[in-house]
């Protein structure tokens, strides 16, 4: 009988709040971590961002026996992203049945600039994953997942892979990025950034925010799956090579992505489909062809960079957990930001809460270099 894999647990660490529950209702809300900057460092193009406050993330590590000077702030965040959902899974998180997955695309890169005392070798990303791991005293070598904007998603289907193979039956896997004028200046060699508050598939959008985030998801392997409990179902990671920046003009990637999804799931038992919506002219375009092509144009679409703007190696795993609370709380989430239909294709998107029955969603996330990634996450049992 093959595995089937259980989320137990989440974790989000934001500008919106310390957990996954303060984070959906300030969502629900319509509450925004985005703020205007008009330098940083050496950057000093006006740019839109949020970022975690760090004081907060001091007094919060304060509290678990974070604050030797052991861990950059990277590392801080996802520690206290994990060690939340750890303890809330009510795992041994020592065991060596325990995979630990990190989602990143950047990691300790801020050292390259500023070393701040810790060894040059950090800024490698198994290093600095391999300080979580030695945190909960695991003996697993991390797997640590690289691959641009659908880092969070791949994270969740390389875990979901091993626990299928049975060698380990629990997975923490957790994403964050940590914003610095590094990575900031290269958005904006793109001409990606807007200055304002990003408008996902809106006919004014004018490019994407960056924003600073942690997210952590404990999966499961089961035999079964409970009642009222989270189910992943599915996932599939296709690129279509289309261009190193650029998506493809025909969606091919997201909707050969879509496609595998729906061997799982009728589009009319979708609660909705949770887009990248980056609120660049040629992402939003791309995932509305690729929805219209996957026959989806009818399912409610909502997309969460206007709260939190993108994320990078923490929105696969984010948007994820967000999308279950909304889906167990009937809600689609509004899509901030979103006022005049932009792209070719009208997709199902709304600046307003909306309600649903539906008990599936699928995340849809895309990247640099073609690639593309989606997740089916179900919630099992009856209302």
């Amino acid at each position: 009988m093959e595995r089937l894999i259980q989320c137990i647990a989440d974790n989000v660490v934001s500008p919106l709040g310390l957990d996954s529950v303060s984070n959906y209702e300030s969502v629900k809300a319509g509450r925004s971590g985005l703020k205007r900057y008009e330098s940083m460092g050496n950057v000093h193009t006006p740019f839109t961002l949020s970022r975690i406050d760090r004081q907060v993330v001091d007094d919060a590590c304060s509290r678990i026996g974070l604050a030797d000077g052991r861990y950059t702030f990277f590392e801080k965040m996802l520690l206290l992203s994990s060690v939340q959902a750890v303890r809330d899974a009510g795992i041994d998180a020592s065991s060596d049945k325990v995979l630990f997955v990190v989602s990143t695309t950047k990691g300790n890169v801020s050292l390259l600039g500023d070393p701040a005392g810790f060894p040059s070798e950090r800024v490698l990303l198994g290093k600095a994953a391999r300080q979580i791991t030695d945190f909960f005293g695991n003996p697993n070598s991390p797997l640590v997942v690289c691959n641009a904007c659908i880092s969070g998603v791949c994270a969740q289907i390389e875990a979901m892979r091993a626990l299928k193979s049975g060698r380990y039956d629990y997975a923490v896997v957790m994403g964050a990025d940590e914003q610095s004028p590094f990575i900031i200046s290269g958005f904006l060699s793109f001409k990606a950034i807007s200055d304002d508050f990003c408008r996902p598939f809106d006919k004014d959008r004018r490019g994407l925010n960056l924003g600073e985030c942690a997210a952590t998801v404990v999966l499961k392997a089961a035999d079964s799956v409970p009642d009222d409990c989270w189910e992943l179902v599915t996932g599939a990671i296709r690129n279509d090579a289309n261009h190193i920046s650029g998506p493809s003009r025909t969606g091919e990637g997201s909707y050969l992505a879509l496609m595998e999804t729906l061997r799982c799931c009728r589009p009319e038992d979708l609660a909705f489909v949770n887009v990248h919506g980056t609120a660049t002219a040629y992402n939003d375009e791309m995932e509305s062809i690729a929805i219209y092509r996957a026959g989806l144009i009818d399912v409610p679409v909502t997309g969460l960079k206007g709260y939190y703007g993108h994320t990078m190696g923490a929105a696969g795993i984010m948007e994820s957990i967000l999308s279950m609370y909304a889906v167990r709380d009937h809600t689609v989430l509004a899509t901030r930001g979103f006022a005049v239909q932009g792209t070719t294709y009208p997709v199902s998107v709304s600046p307003e809460l909306r309600v649903t029955d539906g008990r599936q969603f699928i995340k849809l996330l895309s990247g640099f270099g073609g690639c593309n990634a989606a997740l089916l996450y179900r919630l099992n049992g009856k209302w």
